[in-house]
């Protein structure tokens, strides 16, 4: 862990790193249409079978694809946040994409318009909160978009898609693992607001033990609500059923209504201590519907999220139980 790589959580993280540790970064776009979405996470593994790759969910189709490379062919600029594995590049201003193997063809360019990150400060360097300078813990995250515009096209196995005008999103992980038990869901497509929600619940080790922690930024015209174990939130009921996730946390000043409801997708890879080998389910064709009220009862803020990513797995009982 260094000053520049906190206060920047864009940047690669695994320089000087010991195995086991992997970094990858999530790429979701929405067509304007909304005919057409994708993930793409590339990142790096080092450990007994280390390599970087390049993971692909069509969330339409809901077929993954997962591409490995020689580590060799992995490359971080050290001041900025930009990537390369092979002839695949990736940084805050575009993603250029060449991937070619019988699992999975994929090419084109997208550009980005202005990101929208979650704000860095010294006392709270992103989404993590003060847990961001806290040493050795199992993951880290980052949020480098809650949304931003998208223009240019993919072609994924011959099928052709213009995302111009479309919604993007990116955030980040490193660390040693995925959690034992998490939810996470995303969505920046609310009709009639600008708004955008990423909420993630987690069962977090902690000096031998495990304590559930969670992070929900609410972004609202330009404010962001930030509901967080670090500044003294609470969840108040969490509830995971087979078609939907029922969740309502406060923070000081409101209380913040969640249900997502669960539907098909596909099966990305997550990281183990050991290897690449977790299998994630994740759907970017969820729903979730959000209400923010004041601690009075006023409502602030109620919509519909489209287009949700959506993950759900783990020990859930562990997980509700806190």
């Amino acid at each position: 862990m260094s000053l520049r790589t906190t206060l920047n959580p864009g940047l690669y993280h695994g320089l000087n790193k010991k195995p086991p540790f992997f970094e990858g970064w999530y790429f979701k776009m929405i067509s304007a249409d909304e005919r057409h979405k994708i993930a793409i996470i590339p990142g790096i593994f080092l450990g007994q079978d280390a390599h970087a790759f390049v993971q692909v969910l069509d969330g339409v189709e809901g077929t993954t694809a997962y591409i490995k490379f020689p580590t060799a062919d992995f490359r971080a600029d050290e001041q900025r946040f930009a990537i390369q594995i092979g002839e695949n590049r990736f940084d805050e201003s575009q993603l250029v994409l060449a991937l070619d193997s019988p699992e999975c063809q994929l090419s084109g360019e997208i550009h980005f318009g202005k990101l929208n990150p979650w704000p860095v400060t010294w006392l709270s360097p992103g989404i993590m909160g003060w847990f961001a300078w806290v040493p050795r813990m199992e993951c880290y995250h980052g949020v480098l978009s809650f949304f931003h515009s998208l223009q240019g096209t993919l072609t994924l196995n011959g099928k052709v898609m213009d995302f111009s005008g479309g919604h993007g999103y990116i955030e980040k992980d490193w660390g040693q693992a995925f959690p034992s038990a998490w939810v996470w869901f995303q969505s920046n497509h609310f009709a009639g607001a600008t708004a955008s929600i990423t909420a993630s619940v987690a069962m977090i080790p902690w000096l031998g033990q495990a304590f559930r922690g969670f992070i929900v930024g609410l972004w609202l015209d330009g404010q962001l609500h930030r509901f967080a174990t670090y500044s003294g939130g609470r969840i108040e009921k969490l509830q995971i059923f087979d078609d939907h996730v029922n969740w309502v946390l406060r923070n000081r000043k409101s209380r913040l209504f969640l249900k997502a409801y669960r539907a098909k997708g596909g099966l990305l890879r997550g990281p183990t201590r050991v290897d690449m080998g977790q299998r994630v389910p994740e759907t970017l064709n969820a729903t979730v519907e959000v209400r923010l009220e004041s601690l009075t009862g006023v409502v602030l803020f109620e919509g519909l999220g489209e287009h949700t990513g959506l993950e759900v797995i783990g020990d859930l009982a562990r997980l509700m139980q806190g």
